[in-house]
Parts: C-alpha cells; structure tokens; sequence
C-alpha cells in the first residue's frame, strides 16, 4: 500500500477553507489556535511513518488523552473497572449532566466527560503521583521523554471548568467518587492539557493497533483482552454523540479532542492521527474526519 501517495492525495484534495466549523472557543487557550493547521501522520506495523503538513507540531490532544488514562485504570483494576462506570455509548453531549439524575451517578462510558472524571478519581485515590505516573505511561508507549503537559491549557481549563466541577460534586453526592473534588479536576485538566504531535500520537497509539505491546520493544504494556476492550470503546463511543457517524463514513476506532485532533487505528496494520483545529457542531475536527474517510475510501482498508 502506497501510503504517503494516499496522504498526499488527501492534502491536495483538502484546504480548511473549505469547511464551516469553528475553533472551540470555551477554553480560551484553544480559541487561540491557528485553523488552518493540518497534518497527518500514518505508522505502520512495519515501522515506516507516512506525513503530511503539520504532522510533527504539537498540540492540546483533549479527550484524546482519555483512552491513555482508561488503558491505566484498567491496568489497576481489571473487571473491577465497570462496576464504576457503563460501556454504552451516550448519545448525549459529551458533558452532560441528563444521565447522571436517571443512573444513579454512573457515567455511560468512560469517553464522556463524566466516566473520564470517574477514571481520573481511581487513578487520584490507587496512584502515589498519578500526573507523574500519567507522563510516564505515555513517554514509555510513545518512545519519547520530551513529553508534558500545556500548563497555560491547563489553567485556561481550570478556570472555566466549573461543569466539570459539578460533575464531580453531582456524583460523589451519588456515591461514585471517593476522593476530594480539587485533586480529581486538577488531574482532569491536566490530562487534557497533553501536548502531543500527529506523529507521537500514532505512535502511542500502536499499542491498541499492535495487541497491548510496543512496536518497537515487543514489551506488553495492556492485555490482548483490555486492548479488544478498549478499540470495542473507541468504535462505539470515541466521538460522543458522533460515534456513528465516523463507524459509517470511516469504519475504524478512534478518539477525537476539541483540540482539532483525531486517532483511529486498524488492527496489525497501521495507527494514524490527524490534526485540523476546527471543529463541526459535534465537537470533531471537521476537515479530520474528512480526511479520514479519505484513507479508508483510497486504501480499501476498514475493519467493516
């Protein structure tokens, strides 16, 4: 499969000029953002890279960071895990409050903003550093030391985070949070600070594409089991209440940000990650999803 040859058709077919949404304004760090950023980055199972645009500059990954934080609590709990929070998709934006009132504070998946709080709060109380210990999962998956989080994203969340905060309250009031509210938020808005590239983003995402090891190493860093797990949770509810849409016009799993970036992976093929800040009414990286539908179209290749 001629990769690069499939991106570049995918670079000169696609201009941000050409789509409608905005960038996502209510961080305010993130309204900050050039949008007419685009990059995407390919890697394979056989260790090539295939680029484009501004695949190798870094950018606030957002909910992206929520499938990194599952993988852990996975790690320390293992079935245990879905006692605390459901599989099924939402259907509801991705920070609702609605359900929570209906399901005794138990959030659909662990995607949405509430299970990622609920995921944030076993990692506070089983963890002795859990930001240290965070950063260090993700340099060890992606092979690079460098790095960190965005602490002016982070502040810039912190400050405007006050429904992220009424999460919390709302389900600890339900008996689904065991740790105080300011270290659980704080460790919430820091994970979606990460800063990562296109290319450092496909390629800690190879663990999910690659069995639960890295590519590089062979080290088994998630179960066979837990990663069939995780992709099942990325295909049904990686892109809030777009989940089906990117299934019917993409056909892979992945995970989408408000920071304009998406991952999706094929199964023993390939990881690939695209960056285009601006966003459709959904929340997704409008000109992403597009270019998306473009690889699967061009390759032939989905998991459908």
């Amino acid at each position: 499969m001629n990769y690069q040859k499939i991106l570049n058709t995918i670079e000169s077919e696609m201009n941000y000029r050409d789509v409608e949404g905005k960038v996502a304004s209510y961080i305010p760090e993130l309204a900050k953002v050039d949008p007419r950023k685009f990059g995407m980055h390919i890697y394979c199972g056989d260790q090539q890279h295939f680029s484009f645009g501004d695949s190798d500059e870094k950018f606030s990954i957002q909910s992206i960071s929520k499938v990194f934080s599952l993988s852990m609590a996975m790690i320390l709990m293992g079935e245990d895990l879905w006692q605390r929070v459901d599989v099924e998709p939402s259907g509801d934006p991705f920070n609702s409050l609605t359900q929570l009132e209906y399901e005794h504070g138990v959030p659909r998946n662990p995607f949405i903003n509430a299970g990622a709080l609920v995921i944030s709060d076993i990692l506070v109380d089983q963890l002795d550093n859990p930001k240290q210990e965070l950063l260090d999962f993700v340099r060890k998956i992606t092979g690079n030391p460098e790095i960190n989080f965005d602490e002016k994203i982070a502040a810039s969340e912190k400050s405007t985070g006050y429904r992220n905060i009424a999460l919390v309250n709302y389900m600890k009031a339900l008996g689904n949070i065991k740790c105080e509210v300011e270290p659980i938020v704080d460790f919430y808005f820091n994970l979606c600070s990460l800063s990562m590239s296109c290319k450092e983003l496909a390629q800690a995402f190879m663990i999910f594409a690659n069995k639960g090891k890295v590519l590089e190493t062979g080290e088994e860093i998630l179960t066979p089991t837990s990663v069939k797990r995780i992709n099942a949770l990325m295909q049904t509810c990686g892109f809030y209440d777009e989940a089906g849409e990117f299934s019917f016009e993409v056909g892979l799993p992945g995970k989408s940000g408000v920071g304009g970036g998406i991952v999706a992976i094929h199964p023993d093929q390939y990881s690939v990650a695209v960056w285009s800040p601006i966003l459709n009414h959904k929340g997704n990286s409008e000109l992403g999803m597009k270019a998306l539908e473009r690889l699967t179209s061009l390759s032939g290749l989905s998991v459908f």
